[in-house]
């Protein structure tokens, strides 16, 4: 047997605070007992605090707008709904976006679900902090090679630490073409 080329539990380097300098916001404490020095890093900038406050109030538009540039932004993701019970969005299914078989990548569908999952768990949670996906599970259900494609997320259960979400992608048949859930991490906002 070959052994794995890296360990799987590898100790973190001793991350310098000058090193994180360029981070603003970010603050850094070093472990300081035990064999193996560990970083840590706050896991909240300034910057993330206010995004909850943000999103609180967002409309579809504006989360459009705010998604300019990045990955939903390329495989065209739209919203049309932002609210703490429901987000809905819709895209086009094009070439750029397809598998080799010609079909839509199964990966936009599981991106589209963990989008739209938090930014509905964001919107919930608002002011009291920001939420991270922790859990993705999606499963394709019809191959679709064109037209348009609709998403709607719903809560299944929310609570103080975390959050469970479905989402149910359809086709203009309104034939159910990908669902998933998305269990989400509430990090409450710090100091």
């Amino acid at each position: 047997m070959t052994p794995d080329p890296l360990p799987r539990w590898a100790p973190l380097p001793v991350v310098e605070p000058t090193a994180l300098s360029s981070t603003p916001g970010r603050q850094v404490s070093q472990r300081k007992s035990g064999p193996t020095p560990y970083a840590k890093v706050d896991h909240m900038t300034d910057q993330e605090k206010r995004a909850g406050d943000w999103l609180a109030t967002i409309t579809p538009e504006q989360m459009t707008k705010a998604s300019e540039g990045t990955f939903t932004d390329l495989i065209g993701l739209r919203y049309t709904e932002v609210s703490p019970d429901r987000v809905r969005g819709e895209w086009t299914v094009k070439p750029h976006l397809y598998q080799p078989a010609g079909i839509q990548n199964g990966g936009v569908y599981c991106t589209i679900i963990e989008t739209l999952a938090s930014v509905g768990g964001g919107v919930w949670y608002g002011g009291k902090g920001t939420v991270v996906g922790v859990n993705n599970n999606t499963d394709f259900l019809r191959a679709i090679r064109d037209g348009n494609l609709y998403g709607e997320a719903t809560p299944i259960h929310r609570g103080g630490m975390q959050q469970l979400w479905q989402v149910v992608i359809t086709d203009e048949q309104q034939r159910v073409v990908a669902r998933g859930q998305v269990r989400l991490q509430n990090l409450p906002a710090r100091g």
